[in-house]
């Protein structure tokens, strides 16, 4: 499992923009970058820098997996017949700590790759603890008896921040299917995403 071990909401901040919508973050205050160099001057960024500056926001955004696994989900899109940008978000809003995330199971994409790996999650009524499990279309995504009742699932169905998206379909409160694989425009980015510049980083 991917543990990102340094501050979360740094990344927000290296990045200049509150990548998660959360209304905590303190990009809402500061939107300069962290550290004691973090108000100096920018220059303007190289293609490189842009290519490599959207590959860590798209990266980050789906929980900061590891390099190997994001390379490796990229390396799978390429291969797949149509647009490879479209392709690489398809596979990565598979994931089932994504559809844990977008159900509103959870209120971080954090929590809910825990929620996957601590065994509270069942898909198709088995349980399921591999947080980077492909979720098929029609895949029918739960929660454990336990996870029902968690102060953290409750607090992130009543989240007002974001809405459950059109590609899930919720079941009641703890179940949810997945109907379709999603297009970069479905896709409730709360700030601009760019696959088509990591498309260009891993293609160089």
């Amino acid at each position: 499992m991917s543990k990102r071990k340094s501050a979360k909401y740094k990344l927000d901040r290296r990045m200049g923009e509150n990548i998660w919508g959360r209304p905590n973050s303190p990009v809402n205050k500061r939107s300069y970058g962290p550290g004691q160099h973090g108000q100096r001057r920018k220059g303007k960024m190289s293609d490189y820098g842009l290519q490599l500056r959207a590959k860590q926001k798209l990266k980050g955004y789906y929980g900061d997996v590891t390099e190997k696994q994001f390379k490796r989900t990229y390396a799978e899109a390429s291969r797949m017949k149509g647009d490879t940008s479209q392709n690489l978000i398809g596979l990565l809003e598979r994931r089932l700590d994504m559809i844990v995330y977008r159900a509103k199971f959870a209120p971080t994409i954090f929590a809910a790759r825990q929620l996957v790996s601590h065994g509270h999650i069942y898909v198709n009524g088995v349980k399921c603890n591999i947080a980077s499990r492909r979720v098929d279309v029609g895949d029918v995504v739960s929660l454990g008896a336990k996870a029902k009742e968690m102060a953290l699932v409750i607090e992130a169905q009543g989240l007002a921040e974001r809405d459950i998206p059109d590609y899930v379909a919720p079941d009641g409160t703890d179940k949810v299917a997945f109907t379709r694989v999603p297009k970069l425009d479905e896709v409730p980015y709360p700030v601009t995403m760019e696959p088509n510049l990591v498309v260009e980083f891993y293609s160089r």
